[in-house]
């Protein structure tokens, strides 16, 4: 009995045991598909099939009895066995599920075709193929097997509908590097379909949907170049615009060659509307997130109207005008037709003076271009039909000053800024401005992770997510090891982007914002950023010697080049700061800028050539970016002047904070409720004042375009805002050096314990440092 009992249960483990899904090195990989599935499906089942040669060295071949089922839900007639399965899927968009069946057979089943090919490109993943194999050079590791067990499940869908890229600023990066190297062409400014298939593969493996093309008039126009549009709809990528670019048009680039008169719809109203005719026509059966309303070329006011209520009245008119031709060539339903329109610069006083934006359109709120959110949607736009969006710069080319070079955007400040937005209803439409996509691989991965599943990443938070990334591209012990490295990187950037060194501007009148000149540090201060800088350095250079040699490349790109160039340029402008008062040789800076550039030589010339073009050090030839010239200063370098006491917002003594992780000068900012306080006890006060210097996160308001706080020492109250308007002075100082900061003095008694607290009045108030001077 005892035997009889032992063979069943032995025979039920090695059933648990061998009833599993296996794929394995050699052996080819089988699917059953119908052959009717949608383009982007098939599209990505060629993709899984090149994973599946690199990593099992065995093709993908279609079968009646494939160990791969694959169907989307209610097209497919393969999946009628599986209705019970497929029913978590009803009512998702996008969605997709993974599941293993009791015959050890892999269940992918999309909720609609973008689902089905994102369940494809998620077993990828799972088989070991990072979505940057190709873009940032991460060769796939070879395997003998794979196998997932049964009961095994996954559910996924996304959080926000439309998620992509703007490449903008493609001057000297993504242009010349197509043109030139990866799609030769004798057009200038092209950037054809072989180029925009690779952008729209790295989007189909980052589960994103949607793309507004370059539109610099240097750039030949998407939709005037042949073939763009067909690969477009083989990845299933909805094409958009920018601010200025409406109805799918590139206005900037398509207007000289396809339009008359002037761009005004105003005195030229019968053109301008022919010029968009043909457009919508042309696009019609196309994927297409419109952007309604009119700007003018380029980033420029609308002709024709120049009050606000002016404005208002064109834009009325436009607004009914461009919903008739959706209505006449895209669907008859218009609210069927995705529609997006963007107050920005003057659109936005036009809409706040009552201009009427149609309930089924989505409204697309705008960062200030340095990640800072300008306007959060009130209660009445969060119940629109349409829902909100948003458009977020990790890259950026304009005033005060330009970052479109090394991609040190701030992780923590996108995390940050972007949970905020979900929070506050933009949940429709989530278009990120990547410059050339290279270098600013995390920031796109975690933007879109975002919007793929925001519940997940608030799980783990932004340390989490940056260790599982770098885990996936170097394995665990070397990610490991990685990550204090590139939070300290991404920390040092935060304090002042490499771009801002040279403590220049742009696009000013006065030459003094042209010449490199001094930062209000001390030489204590440099020399510790110097110090900080060196340390990564060496230790980017120790790791990178043992990394494997598939990846040695893939290290240079999102690891070497990012971290040793951002020291050269700090060693660069900082020792010439140093040079002009005596305290450093001239040699320390010149050494900089050509090890800066030999870093960049060194990129351009990666596998054998492929990014030949693409990676430029000079960007615009901003003076920031020169050799420094050797000057003499006039002025006595600043003395630091030494706090009495010193806080991070994270260090306080009484109160419910809500920490931002990773977010600040030395990552410890932390947000304070509406009506709750910080408080900071110290004691035995020498003088008869106190100065205290109040640093916060350089953000907009989130409600009634206030920013308030109360700052109180003891029993002495003072109310601040510090709430900027437009480009003002002050907001270009916040953004360069990423603080907001107020100096206020109030009497003190001596000795004795005493108490500072700052209350928020408004929502939105981020506390960074504190800083008690005596005076």
């Amino acid at each position: 009995m005892k035997k009889q009992v032992l063979s069943v249960f032995f025979l039920f483990v090695s059933q648990i045991c061998w009833a599993q899904f296996k794929l394995f090195s050699g052996t080819p990989v089988t699917i059953t598909c119908d052959i009717s599935e949608k383009q982007v499906v098939n599209t990505a089942l060629d993709l899984f099939s090149r994973d599946c040669q690199t990593v099992f060295s065995a093709p993908l071949q279609r079968s009646k009895k494939g160990n791969i089922i694959i169907g989307t839900a209610g097209k497919s007639s393969l999946l009628e066995r599986y209705i019970d399965d497929v029913a978590v899927l009803k009512g998702k968009k996008q969605a997709f599920l993974l599941k293993v069946l009791p015959d050890n057979r892999l269940l992918i089943v999309g909720s609609d075709k973008h689902g089905t090919a994102y369940g494809i490109m998620e077993l990828s993943r799972l088989i070991g193929v990072s979505p940057w194999e190709w873009w940032a050079d991460v060769t796939p590791k070879k395997r003998n097997s794979f196998e997932l067990p049964l009961g095994y499940e996954m559910l996924q869908f996304p959080s926000v509908e439309y998620r992509g890229v703007f490449i903008n600023d493609e001057d000297w990066g993504l242009m010349p590097w197509s043109g030139n190297t990866y799609e030769p062409t004798t057009v200038k400014g092209e950037i054809g379909p072989r180029t925009n298939a690779r952008v729209f593969e790295l989007l189909l493996r980052l589960r994103a949907n949607t793309y507004w093309p370059a539109m610099h008039e240097c750039t030949q126009p998407f939709f005037l170049t042949k073939g763009n549009r067909e690969v477009a709809a083989k990845y299933g990528i909805y094409i958009g615009g920018s601010h200025c670019e409406p109805m799918a048009c590139s206005t900037a680039g398509e207007w000289p060659k396809r339009g008359k008169g002037d761009y005004n719809y105003v005195s030229n109203k019968e053109a301008v509307y022919k010029f968009w005719e043909e457009r919508v026509k042309e696009v019609a059966e196309q994927e297409i997130l419109y952007t309604i309303g009119m700007r003018g070329i380029h980033d420029g006011q609308m002709q024709g109207a120049k009050t606000a209520e002016e404005q208002k009245t064109v834009l009325e008119r436009v607004l009914k005008d461009q919903r008739a031709l959706l209505r006449k060539y895209a669907n008859k339903d218009i609210e069927a037709v995705p529609q997006v329109f963007i107050p920005y610069k003057e659109v936005l006083y036009a809409y706040n003076a009552g201009l009427k934006v149609p309930e089924d359109v989505t409204l697309m709120w705008c960062d200030d271009n340095y990640g800072y959110i300008r306007h959060f949607p009130d209660k009445v736009e969060q119940e629109r039909k349409g829902g909100n969006g948003v458009y977020y710069h990790v890259s950026y080319w304009g005033r005060p000053h330009d970052y479109l070079w090394l991609g040190t955007f701030s992780p923590a400040l996108l995390y940050q800024q972007m949970k905020l937005a979900y929070d506050r209803g933009i949940q429709k439409i989530w278009i990120l401005n990547v410059g050339d996509i290279k270098p600013a691989e995390y920031q796109i991965e975690l933007f879109m992770d975002m919007a793929w599943d925001m519940e997940q990443v608030k799980k783990g938070g932004i340390t989490a997510h940056l260790d599982n990334f770098l885990r996936r591209e170097f394995g665990d012990k070397i990610g490991s090891h990685l990550v204090p490295i590139m939070l300290e990187h991404y920390r040092l950037a935060y304090i002042r982007k490499p771009e801002f060194m040279g403590n220049t501007r742009v696009e000013e009148k006065s030459p003094v914002y042209k010449v490199v000149k001094d930062l209000p540090w001390s030489e204590m201060e440099i020399n510790q950023r110097l110090i900080a800088y060196s340390n990564l350095s060496d230790m980017v250079d120790a790791i990178g010697r043992t990394i494997p040699t598939n990846r040695e490349n893939a290290y240079f790109e999102l690891v070497k080049y990012p971290v040793q160039a951002a020291t050269q340029m700090n060693r660069k402008l900082l020792s010439a700061q140093l040079a002009r008062h005596g305290k450093a040789e001239w040699a320390q800076s010149d050494a900089a800028y050509d090890s800066i550039t030999v870093l960049t030589q060194q990129y351009n010339a990666l596998e054998d050539g492929k990014w030949k073009g693409l990676m430029d050090f000079q960007p615009r030839k901003l003076p920031v970016f020169m050799r420094v010239a050797k000057t003499i200063a006039v002025d006595s370098m600043l003395v630091e002047r030494l706090a009495t006491y010193k806080w991070n917002a994270m260090e306080y003594t009484f109160g419910e904070p809500i920490p931002c992780e990773g977010l600040g000068y030395e990552g410890k900012a932390a947000a304070i409720r509406k009506g709750t306080a910080l408080s900071f006890e110290f004691e035995d006060w020498q003088s008869d004042s106190i100065e205290v210097d109040i640093r916060l996160l350089p953000n907009h308001p989130i409600e009634d375009e206030k920013l308030r706080f109360a700052l109180s020492v003891d029993e002495v109250e003072k109310i601040i805002s510090y709430a900027t308007q437009g480009r003002s002075e002050e907001w270009k100082m916040n953004v360069l050096r990423n603080q907001a900061i107020r100096k206020v003095t109030f009497p003190i008694r001596k000795n004795g314990k005493h108490l500072l607290s700052i209350k928020a009045l408004d929502e939105g108030v981020v506390l960074d440092q504190i800083r008690l001077y005596s005076n």
